[in-house]
């Protein structure tokens, strides 16, 4: 690891927001060119192969799983939808929410998704070990979770 990168605190902070936001703008272009072909953009995918894990879910539910607002989960929703991926169903025991499935098509569609994402992440981690890789996302987990934490203290605050 490049020791030069982290000559103080202040440069580590202000730096790592900087990698982030850029890898995650290659990556979106990435995945988007990957999942053209089934009509599923970068902003889609995470809640197909979330429904996919866990069918029986509400919108609710997938929002508060993948840390995204409740807007943004209903607009992807309703593309895979759209497309034909997703079905919702009313839940039985509460009518204020429907339940999301996979169709068929959704079901016969996940593992090329998968694929398509495993190739990214693969390109992606080009000369980085198995090790490494953890390491970074283990990092990354606990960086997500302390900002998580402070964005949702934050609207309490309000």
């Amino acid at each position: 690891m490049d020791d030069d990168c982290f000559r103080s605190p202040e440069d580590a902070v202000e730096s790592y927001g900087k990698y982030i936001s850029a890898i995650y703008r290659h990556l979106q272009i990435l995945i988007t060119t990957e999942l053209a072909p089934f009509r599923i953009g970068s902003g889609q995918y995470i809640f197909l192969i979330a429904i996919a894990g866990k069918e029986r879910t509400t919108q609710k539910a997938l929002s508060e799983e993948l840390l995204i607002d409740k807007t943004t989960t209903a607009k992807a929703i309703a593309k895979l939808e759209a497309e034909g991926y997703v079905r919702r169903e009313p839940d039985p025991t509460d009518n204020r929410y429907h339940l999301l499935y996979l169709t068929e098509t959704g079901r016969a569609v996940v593992p090329k998704v998968r694929e398509a994402l495993d190739d990214v992440r693969l390109k992606s981690s080009i000369g980085i070990s198995g090790e490494e890789y953890t390491f970074m996302l283990g990092i990354l987990k606990k960086v997500l979770r302390n900002v998580n934490e402070q964005v949702r203290n934050k609207g309490k605050q309000t």
